[in-house]
Formats: structure tokens, C-alpha cells, sequence
């Protein structure tokens, strides 16, 4: 750890620009702040509208009865399969099998990076396919119950033991909808309710979940109809989120510049 003593940090040169300039710099950078704002509040309001076309939509979960058109089933029955992942020691060399764990899945998709393989040989029928969910069944209370759907993120991959892999009948349920209903509050709720606590984590038994009742459109079409949107929305906060994180490196960068002189305000306001 480096130490800077106030008396060194007081001895260091500091450009000081004319009082003019200075207004311009604290002007230039509010500018980009607001930008930062707008583009904040754009994101949190399109998140907003995803809650709520989510719960409207699959407004079923919370009635007495299914709506018209809905069934109210136990998960096993459209939920067949469900397959624990491998428990071999992971490394970090990458000519091994690429294995997904809990970090791996974020806001209900993969997320690819963060790797570890396993160099032994895994078994192909433990390789992941496109449409398998796969399920959070250990970690904290707030992290358990996380689903994604695996869409052929990598050309081949596993997943270890502390998820499971939800194989549906597609003839039932799409792997989409799935995933958007285990990622609804009150579902996530009643899995935290069936969750068992261990030593600094709490784990959900796959026999129990497959007991929660399921609501969900009997026509497939609705299914994807509800999913298209709620993917509408995270492509649009996708987007959103994309521009907030150029705007900001693209501040960072400009206020190194100006605070070092390099770049002077009244040169960008012309």
C-alpha cells in the first residue's frame, strides 16, 4: 500500500486555470452529468415499464384461479427433467471444458466471461443444449432461485454441481417464459420459502421446486408473445446502458484533459 503524506500531497504543482476557464470546466462537466441523469432515468423507467407489463401479464401467479386461457399446474409436469451439473475441480486452463457456475448467470442471461474448466472428460450428456435453463439451487439468499436460459453463448459447455439444468417440455412451456416466470417476484419469493439453510448459504432441493405450481398460458404463442416483450425492453436498457457507459468513459477522458490543460473549455464551447 502507497501512503501519501498531506505534506507531499500539498507540495504538488497544481494548474490552476483563470477564473473563466474554471466556470467553463464546472459548466462543461455539469453538461455531461445531466446527460448522465437523463440517460439514468430513461433506464429506470424502462425498467419500470418491464415490472409492470410482467406482472400484468402474468397477473395469474397472483390470483386464486388462473385467468381464462391459463393453466395452474405443478412444475414436474412441464418440467420433466431436471439434472444436477458436474463436481470436478476447476482450473484455469482453457484447454479444458469451459463450466458455467453461479456467477455465470446475471439478469437472467449467461454471462460468459469469468470462466473455469474442468480437464477431465465430462460426460455429453452433461453438455449444455439451446433452451436448457439453468437454476441457482446454492448461494445466498438473495442470489438463489437465479435462472438464464443457455442460448449457445459458447460452442460447448457444462455447468457445476451448485446449478441444476430444468429441461422443459416444449410442447408445454418455452424455455423463455420458463425462465421470465422463475424471475418473478412472488415465484422467487416462494422458492426462498422452500429453501433450506446451511452453513453461510441456504440451497433449494429440485424435487421441492418441481412442486411449486406453475401459471402459464395454455397457447404457446401467448407464451412468446409475453417473452417478446419483456426482451423488447431489455434490448432497449441494453442499448440505454451501452451510451451511459461511452458517455462516461468519454467524461473521464475529458475531465483528465481538462483538469490537466490539455484541453481548455473555451475551445469545446466554440
Amino acid at each position: 500500500m502507497v501512503n501519501l503524506k498531506l505534506g507531499d500531497y500539498l507540495k504538488q504543482e497544481l494548474w490552476l486555470p483563470p477564473v473563466p476557464e474554471q466556470v467553463g470546466i464546472v459548466e462543461t462537466l455539469a453538461d455531461f452529468m445531466e446527460a448522465e441523469r437523463s440517460i439514468e432515468a430513461s433506464i429506470a423507467k424502462i425498467h419500470d415499464v418491464r415490472q409492470g407489463f410482467l406482472l400484468a401479464s402474468m397477473g395469474s401467479v397472483t390470483s386464486g384461479q388462473p385467468a381464462a386461457g391459463w393453466a395452474r399446474v405443478p412444475l414436474r409436469d412441464v418440467v420433466p427433467s431436471v439434472e444436477y451439473g458436474i463436481s470436478e475441480a476447476l482450473d484455469g486452463d482453457a484447454r479444458g471444458v469451459p463450466v458455467l457456475r453461479m456467477n455465470n448467470i446475471q439478469s437472467a442471461r449467461i454471462d460468459a466471461g469469468e470462466l473455469r474448466y474442468c480437464s477431465v472428460p465430462v460426460p455429453s450428456k452433461l453438455f449444455l443444449r439451446r433452451g436448457d435453463v439453468l437454476f441457482n439451487r446454492t448461494n445466498s439468499m438473495e442470489h438463489i432461485g437465479k435462472a438464464a436460459m443457455w442460448r449457445d453463448e459458447l460452442p460447448s459447455a457444462t455447468f457445476a454441481s451448485y446449478l441444476v439444468r430444468l429441461v422443459p417440455d416444449l410442447q408445454r412451456v418455452t424455455p423463455e417464459y420458463l425462465v421470465e416466470w422463475l424471475m418473478h417476484p412472488l415465484v422467487r419469493q416462494r422458492v426462498r420459502s422452500i429453501s433450506t439453510v446451511a452453513v453461510q448459504q441456504v440451497n433449494v432441493n429440485p424435487s421441492r421446486l418441481r412442486e411449486l405450481e406453475i401459471d402459464l398460458p395454455v397457447d404457446l404463442t401467448e407464451q412468446r408473445r409475453i417473452v417478446a416483450t419483456l426482451e423488447a425492453c431489455d434490448e432497449q436498457i441494453g442499448r440505454e446502458n451501452e451510451e451511459l457507459n461511452k458517455l462516461r468513459e468519454l467524461k473521464q477522458g475529458l475531465v483528465d484533459d481538462l483538469l490537466s490543460g490539455r484541453v481548455r473549455a473555451s475551445g469545446l464551447a466554440a
